[in-house]
C-alpha cells in the first residue's frame, strides 16, 4: 500500500518559512519599556550599524510545520500541505521535514518562486520578526483517504478562497478540522470566516486574539470560550499567558490549567503557542479527554521556550509523560464556572 492510500492521523495546512534568528547585542541594542503596558520597543536609528552576537538559521518552521513535527514526535502519522520555492532553501526545508518524520506527499515545489525567509531579531526571550510571504497558489491535494484531523493555520493574505475550499472538504469528508488562526485570519474576524468556524472541531487562540476576533472587550475567558462555541467550534481553547489555558468541553464545562513551571528562564518564546495547540490536538487524537489534553499542552510549551526556534524543544510522548509523572501538585486541570 502506498503512502497516499494510508490514512494520516494529522495533516497540517499552512505556510512554511526559514527563520534566521539574529541575537542582538544586549549592550548595543536600544530597548525601552512602557511602564503602563509592559510592552517593549526596539529602537533602531536609520543609517546606524547595530551589532549582533550570533545567527541561527532554522529550516521548515511556521505554525503548521511546527504542528506537524510536534504531532509526529508524539506518535501520530503526520503530513504537511504547503508550498516551497524551487530553490536551495526549499530543498533544505524538504530535507528537514523528511528528517523529522513528517510525510511530504503534499508539499509542492514551484519553479520561479522563492521559499519564504524571515529574519527574527532576538532580544532575550522576546523577538521581532521581519516577514515577507511569497504568493503561492493554495489548493487542497487529492486525499485518497480523508485524514483524521486537518490542522489549519497561518497562510498569506491572498488565500481567502482557500478557507472555503477547506470548509467544504471538511463537510464532505468527515475529517475533523483544527483551526489555529494566524495574523491575517485573526484580522479578518469572524464574519469573513464563519464557514470555517462552523465546521471547526478544535479552535485555538490567545485571550487578546479572541477579543479581536469577536469584537469584544470581554475579560472573562470562559465567557469568551462559550461565545466561540456558539459560532461552531466544539472544543474552543484559549491561552492567557502566565494565567494559563482554558477549554470548554462538549458538556459545556469550563476547565483551567496553570502554566507548567519553567525549569529555567525562557530562551526564546517562538513557537510556544504552536507547541501547546498541536500537543492538545495530539492528545485528543490519542483518545484523551479535553481536561487531560489541557495538561499536555503547557508541558511542550515549557520545553520549546528553553531553546532557540520552535521545534528543537518539542518532546516525544515518553519525554512528555516523564514531565507529567514529575509534575508539581498544583499542576492539574480544575473545573471553573
Amino acid at each position: 500500500m502506498s503512502e497516499q492510500t494510508e490514512q494520516y492521523d494529522f495533516v497540517a495546512i499552512g505556510d512554511i518559512v526559514i527563520d534566521a534568528f539574529i541575537q542582538l547585542n544586549k549592550e548595543a541594542a536600544d530597548v525601552s519599556q512602557d511602564m503602563d503596558t509592559g510592552r517593549q520597543t526596539l529602537h533602531m536609528p536609520f543609517g546606524n550599524k547595530l551589532p549582533y552576537d550570533e545567527v541561527d538559521v532554522i529550516n521548515a518552521v511556521g505554525n503548521s510545520p511546527n504542528a506537524a513535527v510536534s504531532a509526529h514526535r508524539l506518535g501520530l502519522k503526520a503530513a504537511l500541505v504547503t508550498n516551497l520555492g524551487q530553490d536551495r532553501n526549499g530543498k533544505d526545508c524538504l530535507e528537514t521535514l523528511r528528517a523529522e518524520g513528517v510525510h511530504t506527499d503534499y508539499v509542492k515545489l514551484h519553479e520561479g518562486k522563492l521559499t519564504n525567509y524571515h529574519y527574527v531579531l532576538r532580544y532575550g526571550p522576546e523577538r521581532t520578526i521581519l516577514i515577507k510571504h511569497e504568493k503561492f497558489p493554495y489548493s487542497l491535494p487529492d486525499f485518497q483517504v480523508p485524514p483524521r484531523y486537518l490542522y489549519f493555520s497561518s497562510i498569506g493574505e491572498h488565500g481567502l478562497p482557500f478557507h472555503f475550499e477547506i470548509a467544504n472538504y471538511v463537510k464532505e469528508s468527515g475529517s475533523k478540522l483544527v483551526f489555529q488562526p494566524g495574523t491575517f485570519q485573526i484580522k479578518l474576524g469572524y464574519e469573513a470566516l464563519k464557514d470555517v468556524y462552523a465546521v471547526t472541531e478544535i479552535f485555538f487562540c490567545n485571550k487578546e486574539e479572541a477579543q479581536e476576533i469577536l469584537g469584544t472587550d470581554e475579560q472573562h475567558v470562559p465567557t469568551l470560550l462559550r461565545k466561540f462555541k456558539e459560532l461552531g467550534p466544539k472544543l474552543p481553547v484559549i491561552t492567557d499567558g502566565p494565567h494559563g489555558a482554558y477549554v470548554v468541553d462538549e458538556n459545556d464545562q469550563a476547565w483551567h490549567m496553570p502554566m507548567y513551571p519553567d525549569p529555567s528562564d525562557p530562551v526564546d518564546r517562538t513557537g510556544a503557542g504552536d507547541a501547546f495547540a498541536s500537543t492538545f490536538t495530539a492528545a485528543i487524537a490519542l483518545g484523551k479527554t479535553p481536561a487531560e489534553a489541557l495538561t499536555w499542552g503547557p508541558v511542550n510549551s515549557m520545553s520549546v521556550v528553553q531553546y532557540v526556534g520552535a521545534q528543537k524543544g518539542l518532546l516525544s510522548r515518553d519525554e512528555l509523560q516523564k514531565h507529567l509523572d514529575n509534575r508539581p501538585a498544583i499542576y492539574e486541570a480544575k473545573q471553573i464556572d
